[in-house]
Protein backbone atom coordinates (compact mmCIF):
# COMPACT_ATOMS: atom_id res chain seq x y z
CA UNK A 1 0.00 0.00 0.00
CA UNK A 2 2.77 2.36 0.97
CA UNK A 3 4.59 1.37 -2.22
CA UNK A 4 1.48 2.21 -4.29
CA UNK A 5 1.13 5.66 -2.66
CA UNK A 6 4.81 6.37 -3.28
CA UNK A 7 4.43 5.39 -6.94
CA UNK A 8 1.40 7.66 -7.32
CA UNK A 9 3.29 10.53 -5.73
CA UNK A 10 6.17 10.06 -8.15
CA UNK A 11 3.78 10.05 -11.11
CA UNK A 12 2.08 13.21 -9.86
CA UNK A 13 5.43 14.98 -9.38
CA UNK A 14 6.60 13.90 -12.81
CA UNK A 15 3.39 15.14 -14.39
CA UNK A 16 3.67 18.47 -12.61
CA UNK A 17 7.30 18.88 -13.69
CA UNK A 18 6.41 18.07 -17.29
CA UNK A 19 3.53 20.56 -17.27
CA UNK A 20 5.72 23.31 -15.79
CA UNK A 21 8.43 22.56 -18.37
CA UNK A 22 5.93 22.88 -21.21
CA UNK A 23 4.64 26.18 -19.83
CA UNK A 24 8.17 27.63 -19.55
CA UNK A 25 9.01 26.38 -23.05
CA UNK A 26 5.97 28.17 -24.48
CA UNK A 27 6.83 31.37 -22.61
CA UNK A 28 10.45 31.18 -23.87
CA UNK A 29 9.33 30.73 -27.49
CA UNK A 30 6.93 33.67 -27.23
CA UNK A 31 9.56 35.92 -25.68
CA UNK A 32 12.15 34.90 -28.27
CA UNK A 33 9.74 35.67 -31.06
CA UNK A 34 8.96 39.09 -29.58
CA UNK A 35 12.66 39.85 -29.18
CA UNK A 36 13.37 38.77 -32.76
CA UNK A 37 10.71 41.16 -34.06
CA UNK A 38 12.23 44.06 -32.12
CA UNK A 39 15.67 43.76 -33.78
CA UNK A 40 14.64 45.73 -36.87
CA UNK A 41 15.59 49.40 -36.74
CA UNK A 42 12.38 50.72 -38.29
CA UNK A 43 10.21 48.07 -39.91
CA UNK A 44 10.22 44.51 -41.12
CA UNK A 45 8.51 43.06 -44.17
CA UNK A 46 8.32 39.60 -45.71
CA UNK A 47 8.01 39.44 -49.50
CA UNK A 48 8.68 36.75 -52.09
CA UNK A 49 11.41 37.53 -54.63
CA UNK A 50 13.24 35.56 -57.31
CA UNK A 51 16.87 35.97 -58.30
CA UNK A 52 18.19 36.53 -61.83
CA UNK A 53 18.29 32.79 -62.48
CA UNK A 54 14.59 32.53 -61.58
CA UNK A 55 15.41 30.17 -58.74
CA UNK A 56 12.80 29.42 -56.03
CA UNK A 57 11.68 32.41 -54.00
CA UNK A 58 13.55 33.62 -50.93
CA UNK A 59 12.20 35.65 -48.04
CA UNK A 60 13.33 39.17 -47.23
CA UNK A 61 14.67 39.16 -43.71
CA UNK A 62 15.00 42.81 -42.76
CA UNK A 63 14.90 46.40 -43.98
CA UNK A 64 15.46 49.60 -42.06
CA UNK A 65 15.71 53.35 -42.46
CA UNK A 66 17.87 55.89 -40.66
CA UNK A 67 15.42 58.62 -41.66
CA UNK A 68 11.97 58.39 -39.99
CA UNK A 69 10.40 59.94 -43.10
CA UNK A 70 11.65 57.12 -45.34
CA UNK A 71 10.84 53.44 -45.53
CA UNK A 72 12.52 50.80 -47.64
CA UNK A 73 11.78 47.26 -48.68
CA UNK A 74 13.58 44.78 -50.90
CA UNK A 75 10.52 44.77 -53.12
CA UNK A 76 10.93 48.48 -53.81
CA UNK A 77 14.71 48.15 -54.25
CA UNK A 78 14.20 45.47 -56.90
CA UNK A 79 11.66 47.66 -58.68
CA UNK A 80 13.83 50.79 -58.51
CA UNK A 81 16.90 49.00 -59.90
CA UNK A 82 14.88 46.95 -62.43
CA UNK A 83 16.09 43.83 -60.65
CA UNK A 84 19.64 45.24 -60.54
CA UNK A 85 19.86 45.99 -64.24
CA UNK A 86 23.46 46.45 -65.38
CA UNK A 87 22.43 49.56 -67.36
CA UNK A 88 21.87 51.36 -64.03
CA UNK A 89 25.36 50.62 -62.67
CA UNK A 90 27.24 53.86 -61.93
CA UNK A 91 30.28 52.48 -60.17
CA UNK A 92 32.07 49.84 -58.18
CA UNK A 93 31.75 50.83 -54.53
CA UNK A 94 34.13 48.18 -53.24
CA UNK A 95 32.78 44.68 -52.48
CA UNK A 96 29.88 45.32 -54.84
CA UNK A 97 28.24 47.41 -57.55
CA UNK A 98 26.47 50.75 -57.12
CA UNK A 99 23.22 51.44 -58.98
CA UNK A 100 21.42 54.69 -59.67
CA UNK A 101 17.74 54.37 -58.76
CA UNK A 102 14.59 56.37 -58.15
CA UNK A 103 12.18 55.32 -55.41
CA UNK A 104 8.40 55.39 -55.73
CA UNK A 105 8.24 58.78 -54.00
CA UNK A 106 10.59 60.27 -56.61
CA UNK A 107 13.72 60.31 -54.41
CA UNK A 108 16.94 59.58 -56.29
CA UNK A 109 19.26 57.24 -54.42
CA UNK A 110 22.44 55.23 -54.90
CA UNK A 111 21.98 51.56 -54.07
CA UNK A 112 24.98 49.35 -53.35
CA UNK A 113 24.55 45.61 -53.57
CA UNK A 114 27.35 43.89 -51.71
CA UNK A 115 28.91 40.86 -53.34
CA UNK A 116 27.66 37.84 -51.35
CA UNK A 117 30.70 35.82 -52.44
CA UNK A 118 33.23 38.34 -51.10
CA UNK A 119 34.60 36.93 -47.87
CA UNK A 120 34.73 40.42 -46.39
CA UNK A 121 31.20 41.30 -47.53
CA UNK A 122 29.50 40.81 -44.20
CA UNK A 123 32.28 42.59 -42.33
CA UNK A 124 31.92 45.53 -44.71
CA UNK A 125 28.18 45.62 -44.16
CA UNK A 126 28.66 45.69 -40.38
CA UNK A 127 31.31 48.41 -40.68
CA UNK A 128 29.07 50.57 -42.88
CA UNK A 129 26.18 50.19 -40.42
CA UNK A 130 28.28 50.97 -37.34
CA UNK A 131 29.88 54.04 -38.89
CA UNK A 132 27.62 55.68 -41.46
CA UNK A 133 24.37 55.04 -39.62
CA UNK A 134 25.27 57.53 -36.90
CA UNK A 135 27.47 59.98 -38.81
CA UNK A 136 26.12 63.40 -39.72
CA UNK A 137 28.49 65.76 -41.49
CA UNK A 138 28.17 67.72 -44.76
CA UNK A 139 31.33 66.06 -46.13
CA UNK A 140 30.37 62.48 -45.23
CA UNK A 141 28.01 60.60 -47.54
CA UNK A 142 24.67 59.99 -45.84
CA UNK A 143 23.32 56.47 -45.64
CA UNK A 144 19.53 56.36 -45.76
CA UNK A 145 18.87 52.73 -44.96
CA UNK A 146 19.49 49.10 -45.79
CA UNK A 147 17.81 45.84 -46.74
CA UNK A 148 18.87 42.26 -46.01
CA UNK A 149 17.65 39.20 -47.90
CA UNK A 150 19.42 36.01 -46.94
CA UNK A 151 23.02 36.47 -48.08
CA UNK A 152 22.16 39.67 -50.00
CA UNK A 153 22.90 42.97 -48.28
CA UNK A 154 21.78 46.25 -49.80
CA UNK A 155 22.83 49.76 -48.74
CA UNK A 156 20.84 52.85 -49.76
CA UNK A 157 22.72 56.17 -49.94
CA UNK A 158 21.88 59.72 -50.88
CA UNK A 159 22.55 60.22 -54.58
CA UNK A 160 25.53 62.34 -55.66
CA UNK A 161 24.79 64.01 -59.00
CA UNK A 162 28.40 64.41 -60.15
CA UNK A 163 29.58 60.91 -59.33
CA UNK A 164 33.04 60.17 -57.95
CA UNK A 165 36.07 62.42 -58.13
CA UNK A 166 38.12 59.87 -60.08
CA UNK A 167 35.99 60.28 -63.20
CA UNK A 168 36.45 64.06 -63.12
CA UNK A 169 40.21 63.81 -62.78
CA UNK A 170 40.88 61.04 -65.28
CA UNK A 171 37.99 60.82 -67.77
CA UNK A 172 37.88 63.47 -70.49
CA UNK A 173 34.37 62.71 -71.73
CA UNK A 174 30.94 61.81 -70.41
CA UNK A 175 27.99 60.04 -72.07
CA UNK A 176 24.29 60.30 -71.39
CA UNK A 177 24.38 56.60 -70.50
CA UNK A 178 26.84 56.72 -67.61
CA UNK A 179 24.13 57.36 -65.01
CA UNK A 180 25.18 60.87 -63.99
CA UNK A 181 23.48 64.20 -64.48
CA UNK A 182 26.29 66.16 -66.14
CA UNK A 183 25.89 67.02 -69.82
CA UNK A 184 26.94 64.35 -72.30
CA UNK A 185 30.00 65.06 -74.40
CA UNK A 186 33.30 66.71 -73.51
CA UNK A 187 33.69 66.98 -69.75
CA UNK A 188 35.38 70.25 -68.81
CA UNK A 189 38.32 69.86 -66.41
CA UNK A 190 37.86 70.97 -62.83
CA UNK A 191 39.19 74.46 -62.19
CA UNK A 192 41.89 75.14 -59.60
CA UNK A 193 39.27 76.79 -57.39
CA UNK A 194 36.97 73.77 -57.56
CA UNK A 195 39.85 71.39 -56.84
CA UNK A 196 40.72 73.39 -53.75
CA UNK A 197 37.07 73.23 -52.68
CA UNK A 198 37.12 69.44 -53.01
CA UNK A 199 40.36 69.17 -51.04
CA UNK A 200 38.94 71.29 -48.22
CA UNK A 201 35.78 69.20 -48.15
CA UNK A 202 37.69 65.91 -47.81
CA UNK A 203 39.92 67.46 -45.14
CA UNK A 204 36.89 68.63 -43.15
CA UNK A 205 35.29 65.19 -43.39
CA UNK A 206 38.44 63.42 -42.22
CA UNK A 207 38.98 65.91 -39.39
CA UNK A 208 35.43 65.16 -38.24
CA UNK A 209 36.03 61.39 -38.30
CA UNK A 210 39.37 61.66 -36.47
CA UNK A 211 37.92 64.10 -33.94
CA UNK A 212 35.06 61.89 -32.75
CA UNK A 213 35.07 60.69 -29.14
CA UNK A 214 35.85 57.28 -30.60
CA UNK A 215 37.85 58.25 -33.72
CA UNK A 216 37.12 56.52 -37.01
CA UNK A 217 39.93 55.63 -39.41
CA UNK A 218 38.69 55.39 -42.99
CA UNK A 219 41.70 53.40 -44.30
CA UNK A 220 40.83 53.79 -47.99
CA UNK A 221 40.91 57.47 -48.88
CA UNK A 222 41.18 57.77 -52.67
CA UNK A 223 39.60 59.66 -55.57
CA UNK A 224 36.97 57.00 -56.31
CA UNK A 225 35.79 57.14 -52.68
CA UNK A 226 35.10 60.87 -52.87
CA UNK A 227 31.66 61.70 -54.28
CA UNK A 228 30.62 65.10 -55.61
CA UNK A 229 27.16 66.65 -55.37
CA UNK A 230 25.71 69.10 -57.88
CA UNK A 231 27.74 71.97 -56.37
CA UNK A 232 30.96 69.92 -56.41
CA UNK A 233 30.95 69.60 -52.63
CA UNK A 234 33.00 66.57 -51.57
CA UNK A 235 31.48 63.67 -49.62
CA UNK A 236 33.66 60.85 -48.28
CA UNK A 237 32.14 57.46 -49.07
CA UNK A 238 32.71 53.70 -48.77
CA UNK A 239 33.44 52.87 -45.15
CA UNK A 240 33.85 49.15 -45.74
CA UNK A 241 37.41 49.16 -44.40
CA UNK A 242 36.80 51.74 -41.67
CA UNK A 243 37.71 50.99 -38.07
CA UNK A 244 36.94 52.76 -34.78
CA UNK A 245 39.66 53.19 -32.17
CA UNK A 246 39.59 54.05 -28.48
CA UNK A 247 40.95 57.45 -27.52
CA UNK A 248 43.20 55.70 -25.01
CA UNK A 249 44.94 53.89 -27.85
CA UNK A 250 46.86 55.23 -30.82
CA UNK A 251 45.96 52.36 -33.11
CA UNK A 252 44.11 49.11 -33.47
CA UNK A 253 45.63 45.94 -34.89
CA UNK A 254 44.05 44.95 -38.19
CA UNK A 255 44.67 43.21 -41.46
CA UNK A 256 46.39 44.75 -44.46
CA UNK A 257 44.00 47.24 -46.08
CA UNK A 258 43.97 50.11 -48.53
CA UNK A 259 44.65 50.79 -52.23
CA UNK A 260 48.01 50.67 -53.99
CA UNK A 261 49.43 54.13 -54.49
CA UNK A 262 47.62 55.60 -51.48
CA UNK A 263 49.04 53.40 -48.72
CA UNK A 264 51.72 54.81 -46.38
CA UNK A 265 55.34 53.60 -46.58
CA UNK A 266 55.17 51.99 -43.13
CA UNK A 267 52.90 49.31 -44.65
CA UNK A 268 55.84 48.15 -46.77
CA UNK A 269 57.80 47.56 -43.59
CA UNK A 270 55.13 45.25 -42.21
CA UNK A 271 53.51 47.84 -39.94
CA UNK A 272 49.88 47.15 -40.85
CA UNK A 273 48.01 48.61 -37.88
CA UNK A 274 45.35 51.24 -38.61
CA UNK A 275 46.26 54.78 -37.55
CA UNK A 276 44.91 58.25 -38.21
CA UNK A 277 48.35 59.13 -39.61
CA UNK A 278 47.81 56.56 -42.37
CA UNK A 279 44.65 58.43 -43.37
CA UNK A 280 46.66 61.67 -43.41
CA UNK A 281 49.20 60.12 -45.78
CA UNK A 282 46.45 58.94 -48.14
CA UNK A 283 44.97 62.43 -48.03
CA UNK A 284 48.37 63.90 -48.98
CA UNK A 285 48.51 61.57 -51.98
CA UNK A 286 44.97 62.60 -52.92
CA UNK A 287 46.03 66.26 -52.77
CA UNK A 288 48.83 65.52 -55.23
CA UNK A 289 46.50 63.58 -57.53
CA UNK A 290 43.88 66.36 -57.52
CA UNK A 291 46.43 69.06 -58.35
CA UNK A 292 48.50 67.15 -60.91
CA UNK A 293 45.90 64.90 -62.52
CA UNK A 294 48.33 61.99 -62.17
CA UNK A 295 47.26 58.58 -60.90
CA UNK A 296 49.15 57.54 -57.74
CA UNK A 297 49.48 53.92 -58.84
CA UNK A 298 51.22 54.81 -62.11
CA UNK A 299 54.86 55.92 -62.44
CA UNK A 300 55.85 59.52 -63.19
CA UNK A 301 59.03 60.48 -65.00
CA UNK A 302 61.68 62.92 -63.75
CA UNK A 303 64.73 63.51 -65.94
CA UNK A 304 63.94 60.35 -67.86
CA UNK A 305 63.68 58.18 -64.74
CA UNK A 306 60.39 56.64 -63.65
CA UNK A 307 59.35 56.85 -59.99
CA UNK A 308 56.32 56.99 -57.70
CA UNK A 309 54.14 60.08 -57.41
CA UNK A 310 55.50 61.15 -53.99
CA UNK A 311 59.15 60.88 -55.02
CA UNK A 312 58.41 62.72 -58.27
CA UNK A 313 56.63 65.50 -56.37
CA UNK A 314 59.53 65.91 -53.93
CA UNK A 315 62.03 66.22 -56.75
CA UNK A 316 59.84 68.73 -58.59
CA UNK A 317 59.44 70.85 -55.45
CA UNK A 318 63.17 70.65 -54.74
CA UNK A 319 63.78 72.07 -58.22
CA UNK A 320 61.20 74.85 -57.72
CA UNK A 321 58.97 73.47 -60.47
CA UNK A 322 55.63 73.57 -58.64
CA UNK A 323 53.87 75.41 -61.47
CA UNK A 324 54.91 72.64 -63.86
CA UNK A 325 53.34 70.09 -61.50
CA UNK A 326 49.82 71.48 -61.93
CA UNK A 327 47.51 69.60 -64.29
CA UNK A 328 48.07 71.02 -67.77
CA UNK A 329 44.29 71.25 -68.32
CA UNK A 330 44.02 74.03 -65.72
CA UNK A 331 44.16 77.60 -67.05
CA UNK A 332 47.42 79.24 -65.91
CA UNK A 333 45.74 82.61 -65.45
CA UNK A 334 43.72 81.05 -62.61
CA UNK A 335 46.87 80.14 -60.68
CA UNK A 336 48.64 82.14 -58.01
CA UNK A 337 52.22 80.88 -57.74
CA UNK A 338 52.49 81.51 -54.01
CA UNK A 339 49.24 79.65 -53.36
CA UNK A 340 50.30 76.73 -55.59
CA UNK A 341 53.62 76.40 -53.77
CA UNK A 342 51.93 76.46 -50.37
CA UNK A 343 49.42 73.85 -51.58
CA UNK A 344 52.18 71.41 -52.53
CA UNK A 345 54.00 72.17 -49.28
CA UNK A 346 50.91 71.09 -47.28
CA UNK A 347 50.53 67.98 -49.46
CA UNK A 348 54.17 67.11 -48.81
CA UNK A 349 53.72 67.46 -45.05
CA UNK A 350 50.73 65.09 -45.16
CA UNK A 351 52.60 62.57 -47.33
CA UNK A 352 55.71 62.69 -45.14
CA UNK A 353 57.76 59.48 -45.03
CA UNK A 354 57.65 59.49 -41.24
CA UNK A 355 54.20 59.02 -39.72
CA UNK A 356 55.17 61.09 -36.67
CA UNK A 357 55.98 64.08 -38.86
CA UNK A 358 52.55 64.17 -40.48
CA UNK A 359 50.12 66.80 -39.13
CA UNK A 360 46.73 66.03 -37.63
CA UNK A 361 43.76 66.58 -39.93
CA UNK A 362 42.38 69.40 -37.77
CA UNK A 363 45.66 71.25 -38.36
CA UNK A 364 45.53 70.46 -42.08
CA UNK A 365 42.08 72.05 -42.25
CA UNK A 366 43.45 75.23 -40.69
CA UNK A 367 46.40 75.30 -43.11
CA UNK A 368 44.12 74.84 -46.12
CA UNK A 369 41.76 77.56 -44.92
CA UNK A 370 44.69 79.99 -44.96
CA UNK A 371 45.11 79.47 -48.71
CA UNK A 372 43.47 82.07 -50.98
CA UNK A 373 40.17 80.80 -52.42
Amino acid sequence: MAMEKTFQAVLAATGSFFAITVIFAVIYILLKGAKSKSTCSRHRRTVAVRNNNNNPARLVDESASFDPKLKFSMEEVLKATKNFNKDLVVGDGGFGLVYKAQLSDGLKVAIKKLDPDAFQGFREFQAEMETLGELRHPNIVKILGYCVSGADRILIYEYMERGNLDRWLHESSSTDLDGYDDTAGLKLPLSWKTRNKVVRGVANGLAYLHGLEKPIIHRDIKASNVLLDREYEAHIADFGLARSIDTSRSHVSTQFAGTMGYMPPEYKEGFTVATVRADVFSFGILMLEIATGRRPNLPSAFDGKEMGLVEWARKMVANNRQMDMVDSSIAREDLDEGSVKRYFEIAGECAHESARQRPQMKDVVQLLNELPT
